[in-house]
């Protein structure tokens, strides 16, 4: 018998997933995923190999190329749960996996065949990331990070994101990891509070855009009181000054943070904890603007007609200047009351602008990162409690070259995933751990 047999799928449908396990007659399997030549380095088809019978894994990965670049990938978790999981375009099946997974499979899928096999495969055995450079490929999409974090909600994409909920789905009820429609109810009156909402926008280093941002907030028609918390993170380059500038506002507080680290999420908390933070928590990022003087009262609003814990809006990407870029309105339309708390679980974020029940994030808190902080939050509140959306466009998030996600190196986007997939994988055990009590 040969060892392996090297496959190159026309799409990704269930039926060329089975008419590959049909054809299948080698110890392994390597599934190419792009359309661009293989080579491996010499003898990196024997090193994946030779791994693959020691750990016995249901597949294996590996580093590689693209072009001459380095290309290395990260370890896969059980909350590597996003479709667009990067394995590199060798994925290695041991053959007596992929046919018992394909065999499991009772559902036709058009775009999502491969996704499902991947899925289906953890639940048999390990999938392994060998993390050395085995082979060549090119990868023919150049665009940088910043623009390819909006693809999994493409309005183009729709049709591909709705099966691969659906499999991601059944993969969390497989695995324990799926939460019925059933949530915790929120006391909204709780507390004393001197304001109804705080627009609260944490900053570092933002002298180009904060005093936008501040103006954006301090010009609200609100039927309550609100205020404006700024939290500045040691800010070297004339941001403080800009905001001093309107403490004229006795609406607005600032916050100055000490030396110590606090990154976005300790910002956040600081809001939270300060004695004159609202009910109601309301986000703004130092790079962007609301859409318009009604933003503070929809957050409000939604949050007494939906009780819910936390709400999510609809934002537009454009520049600098305001002016629409691709792919324009990001609505979320993934999040469905009954099955978005599910499906957060494979999706890279919930949306913007957010704004949250303050007494509850008092006591969950933002964890002490720069990234990822947001996300966190939002899933441990669906764990439990309603997540209100609003499909209105409240907000403007701008493209430039400050963005914290623009033009990020490969280990930094390696970094950022592996954050989030772990995030996910505690998020997946807590999930589990509560439904089985």
């Amino acid at each position: 018998m040969e060892r392996v047999k090297i496959f190159r799928p026309a799409s990704f449908s269930t039926a060329e997933i089975r008419r590959i396990a049909a054809a299948a007659d080698s110890d392994y399997t390597i599934i190419y995923t792009r359309p661009t030549e293989l080579k491996f380095v010499d003898f990196g088809l024997e090193r994946m190999v030779q791994v693959a019978d020691d750990t016995a894994a249901a597949m294996v990965y590996a580093d590689h190329f693209n072009g001459e670049d380095p290309a290395p990938v990260i370890d896969y978790q059980a909350g590597s749960l996003r479709d667009d999981f990067d394995f590199g375009g060798v994925q290695m099946y041991r053959t007596a996996v992929l046919k018992a997974a394909v065999a499991g499979m009772e559902k036709e899928y058009e775009f999502a065949g491969l996704y499902d096999l991947r899925l289906r495969a953890s639940r048999i055995g390990k999938l392994f990331h060998i993390n050395e450079y085995l082979y060549y490929e090119l990868d023919s999409d150049k665009r940088d990070s910043g623009e390819k974090i909006f693809d999994y909600v493409n309005p183009r994409n729709r049709a591909v994101q709705v099966e691969m909920e659906k499999v991601c789905t059944e993969h969390l009820k497989a695995v324990g990891g799926y939460l019925k429609p059933v949530f915790r109810d929120v006391d909204l009156t709780e507390g004393e509070f001197e304001f109804e909402a705080s627009v609260v926008i944490p900053c570092k280093n933002r002298v180009c855009t904060i005093g936008a941002a501040i103006s954006s907030a301090l010009g609200q028609n609100t039927d309550f009181k609100y205020n404006v918390i700024v939290v500045d993170d040691n800010s070297a380059d004339g941001t403080v000054e800009v905001i001093k500038s309107f403490l004229g506002d006795e609406r607005l507080i600032y916050i100055a943070q000490d030396k110590s680290y606090h990154a976005i999420g300790g910002n956040w908390n600081a809001a939270l904890h300060h004695p004159k933070c609202g009910r109601f928590a309301l986000q703004l990022d130092s790079d962007d603007l609301y859409s318009d003087e009604n933003t503070v009262q929809k957050f409000v609003d939604a949050f007494r007609e939906q009780n819910c814990a936390m709400v999510v809006g609809t934002y537009k990407i454009t520049d600098f200047e305001l002016n629409t870029i691709p792919p324009g309105v990001i609505d979320h339309k993934e999040w469905t009351p009954d099955n978005g708390r599910n499906n957060a679980l494979r999706i890279n974020g919930l949306g913007a602008p957010r704004g949250f029940y303050t007494p509850l994030l008092r006591k969950l808190n933002f964890p002490t990162t720069k990234y990822g902080e947001d996300y966190a939050v939002g899933l441990r509140v669906s764990r439990e409690y309603r997540i209100g959306r609003i499909y209105d466009v409240m907000y403007y998030c701008r493209r430039w070259d400050d963005n914290s996600d623009h033009g990020l190196d490969i280990d930094k986007v390696n970094a950022n995933n592996l954050y989030k997939d772990r995030l996910r994988t505690i998020e997946l055990a807590a999930r589990i751990r509560m439904n089985s009590k």
